[in-house]
């Protein structure tokens, strides 16, 4: 149903999240199930031949610094993941998060007013490292209370990264709790994002956070390409700006 829901309302990339909590005994990251085995036949995407895209997706909700050092070793079922994301719960552990840890978002939290101030370094630091920051907009619809939470910690962050690498996602249990891109987007607006980067934070930067992860687990690095000058242009600039003016 869920997934019928955002088949309708235009999205073309769904993540199946798993998360875990180490405060919680008993936490073990286990092997992601297959989506061909929950889904045996996915619904197509509107306007293409495509069937919509399912991802796995591992949370890990951090409190204390020896949480990270599980994401700092090669675990064979991280890696079966294809976006690791970390909820840091202190200050201390957002800046680990930013800096130091391997992961594609950076978790940021709506239903409670922040414990610390965003700052700017750290957040720099994630930018350049092509992290993104992920807000979630289904508390915000659910009660009033958490709905100021999510604005006023949303607010605080675009502050420092000033509407970059920002993710919104939905977080949704049932698919009443879901909203259409352009929904969405429109919410980035309250967030303090503008039009253009409201926009990105369900297109570009989501297709950027998938690519994040099939780099992190197949390559160190990315490669691209520059194109070159025409011969004209190269001719244009080689001749000096005396003779321009004599030859015109």
């Amino acid at each position: 149903n869920m997934l019928t829901v955002c088949f309708s309302v235009g999205y073309s990339a769904v993540a199946l999240n798993h998360v875990i909590d180490f405060k919680e005994k008993k936490q073990e990251i286990i092997k992601p199930v297959s989506p061909s085995e929950l889904f045996p036949s996915l619904p197509i995407v509107q306007g293409t031949s495509k069937r919509i895209k399912v991802l796995t997706r591992l949370t890990l909700v951090v409190s204390d610094p020896s949480h990270c050092n599980l994401l700092r070793s090669t675990s064979a079922n991280i890696r079966l993941y294809d976006i690791i994301a970390v909820f840091p719960k202190t200050e201390k552990l957002f800046h680990i998060a930013c800096t130091t840890l391997d992961v594609d978002l950076v978790c940021i939290n709506v239903t409670e007013k922040l414990p610390f101030y965003f700052r700017r370094p750290p957040v720099n630091m994630a930018i350049d490292r092509g992290i993104y920051f992920e807000l979630l907009y289904t508390p915000a619809i659910k009660d009033s209370t958490m709905r100021r939470y999510t604005i006023s910690n949303a607010i605080s962050l675009m502050q420092i990264c000033k509407g970059k690498n920002i993710v919104i996602s939905s977080a949704a249990e049932r698919p009443l709790e879901l909203r259409g891109p352009y929904d969405v987007a429109n919410l980035g607006l309250l967030f303090g994002l503008s039009e253009s980067e409201a926009k990105a934070a369900v297109s570009t930067n989501c297709r950027a956070t998938m690519l994040h992860g099939e780099t992190r687990k197949s390559a160190c690095g990315v490669v691209y390409t520059v194109k070159k000058l025409r011969k004209v242009e190269e001719e244009e600039t080689a001749v000096p700006a005396c003779k321009k003016a004599k030859t015109q």
